[in-house]
């Protein structure tokens, strides 16, 4: 099975992980980013806005397509799986904010962005999700350590 150019589901994906972080934003506002690193904070950005545009735009391998219906119904029920358990996840954090939560929450997009990318053969999407997750991870980690140390 093959997208074409434009992955359809893969937007859809990509709009379905915003929409917790829209909610979180509204009921969030005023909250800085405590994370110091600069560095960290821009590998972040690129490796975020380069997955959300890889997952729905195959550049430069002009088309997405899968080996077997298997790889594709992986990738179906897998980004289904993972973006289930994405929302918990959120919606679990939104009520009482633990470390562990904001880990997992950072976590599972680059899990759905990897996965995507393998199972696509989207090498650049892949790539971009590795970047993604060191510098979502980390900028998750010191803001959590920032607001544990501003709550003692």
């Amino acid at each position: 099975m093959e997208f074409g150019w434009i992955n359809i589901f893969g937007a859809a994906v990509v709009v379905l992980m915003l929409l917790p972080n829209i909610v979180y934003a509204i009921r969030s506002r005023g909250e800085e980013n405590l994370c110091a690193s600069r560095a960290m904070n821009l590998i972040e950005q690129i490796g975020r806005y380069a997955c959300i545009v890889l997952m729905w735009l195959p550049l430069p391998v002009m088309k997405f397509g899968f080996a077997s219906v298997a790889e594709m119904l992986l990738y179906l029920g897998g980004n289904a799986a993972l973006l289930l358990a994405y929302w918990v996840v959120f919606m679990l954090h939104m009520k009482k904010r633990r470390a562990k939560l904001a880990l997992a929450a950072a976590v599972l997009p680059a899990c759905i962005f990897l996965m995507s990318g393998l199972l696509l053969r989207h090498w650049l999407l892949a790539a971009f999700s590795l970047v993604f997750a060191v510098g979502h991870i980390y900028v998750t980690q010191k803001n959590m350590e920032a607001a544990a140390r501003a709550q003692r």
